[in-house]
């Protein structure tokens, strides 16, 4: 049975002039004249048998069924260029996954990790998008996430990978000739925003005096507390895995206790069972479960 679809020129003419509430800037946009777009737009309202436009002179308004299709259709459309897009740079012979991480984690644990992944499976192209917040994994177009654990993934499956251990860390120079323990409650400190009270909790669980915990500037991300630490801008409280080289290479120093009750864990979000799971999904998630069990024994007690 044929689809009742409206034509692609006709949903992107829609799109476009509800996107800029006008006209004449959609056919700017498409490379179109005005009266293109005005009648691709009436074409579809007659498709639909909907009005989506009040139209007064030379000016447009969207009407409120116009407004909930304009969503839909926005989605649709990006769904499907991202579809596109995927599938022209895959080679023949190839796979590709789609990602959501938190883009921390992918910055600073999964990229670097990912050139072993290319090495032993070189066909499968593994495309990352960064999302901060739990979402619906279901009809996302995404084959797993690398989250935190939470409620909002009930009803899929999760594989704990790593445990967010938090630690402070400061530039070296920003100790020269102090006490640790007396320099972290004079030395300016970092705040990570959605995590406001981790120095009021950390120095509650370690019993280092901080006066007014609070103070400090805030950023939204690690890797911007991670860098202003780097820049020698104050105390950082931050996961642990993120910064190992840095620590290494002496270029981040970590004289204070970490917390281990100050932690998250990152999990792997799949829609359903690994072992239901074949191709290169499957093969993705026995990869990134081995990878952070490697971590894990080799950070382990000796």
């Amino acid at each position: 049975m044929r689809r009742k679809i409206p034509s692609n020129s006709a949903l992107m003419a829609f799109e476009a002039a509800a996107r800029h509430g006008s006209f004449a800037r959609a056919a700017d946009e498409l490379a179109l004249t005005e009266g293109a777009i005005s009648r691709q737009i009436g074409r579809l309202e007659a498709f639909l048998a909907v009005t989506l436009f009040e139209r007064s002179g030379n000016r447009v308004r969207l009407l409120p069924n116009g407004e909930r299709y304009a969503a839909q259709v926005r989605e649709s459309l990006d769904r499907l260029e991202h579809d596109s897009q995927s599938l022209m740079g895959q080679p023949d012979d190839g796979a590709s996954l789609d990602i959501a991480t938190i883009p921390t984690f992918a910055l600073r644990w999964l990229i670097p990790r990912l050139a072993r992944f290319r090495q032993t499976y070189p066909n499968i192209s593994v495309h990352l998008s960064e999302r901060l917040e739990p979402f619906v994994l279901a009809g996302s177009g995404f084959d797993a996430a690398i989250h935190f654990e939470h409620p909002a993934w009930t009803g899929m499956r999760t594989y704990r990978l790593l445990q967010e251990v938090l630690v402070p860390v400061c530039h070296p120079a920003l100790l020269q000739d102090s006490n640790a323990l007396t320099a972290l409650d004079t030395l300016p400190r970092l705040h990570r925003r959605q995590n406001p009270d981790a120095w009021q909790r950390y120095s509650q669980q370690t019993g280092i005096t901080l006066t007014n915990p609070a103070i400090g500037a805030r950023y939204d991300l690690h890797a911007m507390l991670i860098e202003a630490a780097l820049a020698g801008l104050g105390v950082a409280l931050v996961p642990r895995l993120y910064i190992e080289s840095e620590l290494v290479q002496g270029r981040l120093v970590a004289p204070w206790p970490e917390v281990k009750t100050i932690d998250k864990t990152f999990c792997l979000v799949l829609p359903e069972p690994v072992g239901l799971r074949g191709g290169a999904i499957q093969t993705f998630a026995k990869w990134i479960l081995n990878e952070a069990k490697y971590r894990a024994v080799e950070k382990s007690p000796r």
